[in-house]
């Protein structure tokens, strides 16, 4: 579920422009054995900040180039072409004419699909946890304990910061089961959108999405995977699957 691209390949880290920070995402394959990342969709928003209607809000367009780099100033240098923007749920419910408030306002994820020369350098393992080792049936109940990592700029590279576990809250009552809410320590951070969830077992849950100021204060947004999932194969007929981790979860590392 979540893939990086390793750093010993090219120099700092990984960004989308405008400067969104691509570094431990969902990792995804298709039918064809094409290899993808994930995030959210929102890190490929040419809107503005307060405009998280995926129904409404303008993307970069499917095949914008991808690069890696150092983020300097916001502007990518020394960048070398990791893919391009295969998939993003925004522009697919766009040209659907979705109509589903519930699924505007929350289904989040988007797919970058990794140029051929990069393959060998993208790891579906979680850092850290290990997994994932599957795809989570269905989110958790209230209370139970999931993992993620995240990798913002913003912790100024505190690595120790990066892992994080807490407790799920259940189904986000108002998004008819397109995302749940999360408590985790630390909380995830802007920068940390499109990180990845795991349950207990290490099945994916699902994708970072929101940063909740209210009315949980702390708390995250996290996608629902399977669905996110199913939508995107509806929309492209590509057979997306989850990638699982080369090393097995565990809770304790």
């Amino acid at each position: 579920m979540i893939g990086h691209l390793d750093s010993q390949t090219g120099p700092g880290l990984f960004a989308l422009l405008p400067g969104v920070q691509v570094g431990t995402d969902v990792s995804v394959t298709d039918a064809s054995g094409a290899v993808y990342l994930g995030q959210a969709a929102h890190c490929s928003s040419t809107g503005g900040d307060t405009e998280t209607n995926g129904c409404g809000t303008h993307s970069l367009a499917l095949g914008t180039p991808i690069y890696s780099g150092e983020l300097v100033h916001g502007v990518i240098e020394n960048g070398t072409l990791i893919g391009t923007l295969a998939y993003n749920s925004w522009i697919a419910m766009q040209a659907k004419k979705e109509s589903d408030p519930n699924t505007c306002a929350f289904n989040d994820l988007a797919l970058i699909k990794i140029a051929s020369s990069q393959v060998a350098n993208v790891n579906p393992t979680v850092p850290f946890w290990g997994g994932p080792d599957g795809l989570a049936s269905a989110v958790p109940s209230t209370g139970s304990q999931v993992f993620s990592y995240g990798n913002s700029v913003l912790r100024g590279g505190v690595s120790v910061l990066s892992p994080k576990t807490g407790v799920t809250l259940g189904d986000l009552e108002e998004s008819g089961g397109w995302s749940e809410e999360v408590y985790t320590v630390s909380p995830g951070i802007p920068g940390d959108s499109g990180s990845a969830y795991m349950d207990a077992s290490g099945n994916a849950l699902g994708v970072l999405s929101t940063v909740e100021f209210a009315p949980l204060p702390a708390a995250n947004g996290v996608g629902t995977l399977p669905k996110e999932l199913a939508y995107a194969n509806a929309a492209t007929g590509l057979g997306l699957q989850v990638a699982d981790g080369t090393t097995p979860f565990s809770a304790v590392p």
